[in-house]
């Protein structure tokens, strides 16, 4: 039961979070406060009634429209919403299993286990509501910020150290934690460097700039969240995924130019932030399944 409760209260809070993202995604980009003022229809600038202003809910109930000047909702609204209230819902559910998980087998919990497992939680909801915001930028704008990639890779890596020196209450680190620390951060780098290397061949091969400085920014921030091997598990994802829809946009039929196609610039960001997803909730997992299969 209390497993069921903590997983409902972190779906609700992921909503209203999800909806205060909603503000930050519209507003950033036109350069605007997202404090001042408040919620208001971006077509006819009415103030929204606090029944407007219900996640997920008010959306289904204004039929995707303002009620005023019948100018269309974005479905991103309720899909961001959607995303992040899951998206906590699963961390808690994964979260809460643990401790309940070692008091059914008798076994004590070790000192600090619950605050070691909500600092888990807590980091990784944080994780994937940056991940949410700024897949959703590239997905609309191409843009990933650096307010957010650059704040979020120096959380990321507080975040991680903080795990690793908190480790050694309980148990003896080997190798030594300062060397545990300087490969982290040099796994940070070599992520980054990982995209700036693509982009050099693609601009030797085009001739032109096939991916961003955000998209190397975006891959600093995912190994200082996740580790190095976490980080390439995001990019393996992202690149099948990204390749996928590559296909998926050849294919279609083409009404003017046939070639047009090759215009098209697809949000690696975007792809990226989804494996990021996937590696935080399960990336331990695959990696383990992968390692037991190949035989490594």
């Amino acid at each position: 039961m209390l497993r069921i409760l903590g997983t409902l209260f972190a779906g609700l809070l992921g909503l209203a979070f999800g909806s205060f993202l909603n503000v930050c995604l519209s507003r950033w980009p036109a350069g605007e406060s997202v404090v001042k003022p408040a919620s208001h229809c971006r077509s006819c600038g009415r103030s929204l009634s606090w029944w407007e202003n219900i996640p997920l809910l008010s959306w289904i109930f204004l039929r995707g429209r303002c009620r005023t000047c019948n100018a269309a909702i974005s479905w991103r609204y309720p899909l961001v919403e959607l995303l992040v209230g899951a998206l906590w819902a699963t961390i808690a559910w994964q979260q809460l299993a643990i401790p309940l998980a070692r008091t059914a087998l008798g076994s004590p919990l070790r000192p600090g286990t619950v605050i070691a497992d909500a600092e888990i939680a807590l980091g990784t909801a944080i994780f994937s509501l940056l991940l949410v915001g700024l897949a959703m930028l590239d997905a609309e704008l191409l843009w990933l910020p650096d307010v957010v990639t650059l704040p979020g890779t120096a959380a990321g890596i507080l975040y991680s150290i903080s795990l690793v020196l908190g480790s050694i209450t309980y148990i003896t680190v080997q190798p030594p934690v300062w060397q545990t620390i300087v490969e982290y951060l040099l796994g940070i780098l070599a992520a980054a460097l990982l995209i700036l290397l693509i982009r050099w061949i693609y601009w030797l091969v085009r001739r032109r700039e096939g991916v961003g400085l955000g998209d190397a920014k975006l891959m600093a921030m995912l190994a200082a969240w996740l580790g190095l091997p976490g980080a390439l598990l995001s990019f393996g994802i992202g690149v099948v995924l990204g390749a996928i829809v590559a296909l998926v946009v050849i294919a279609l039929p083409k009404r003017d130019d046939p070639e047009s196609w090759t215009a098209i610039k697809l949000p690696l960001g975007t792809f990226l932030c989804i494996g990021g997803i996937v590696s935080a909730l399960w990336g331990q997992q695959i990696i383990a399944a992968y390692l037991r299969y190949s035989g490594l």
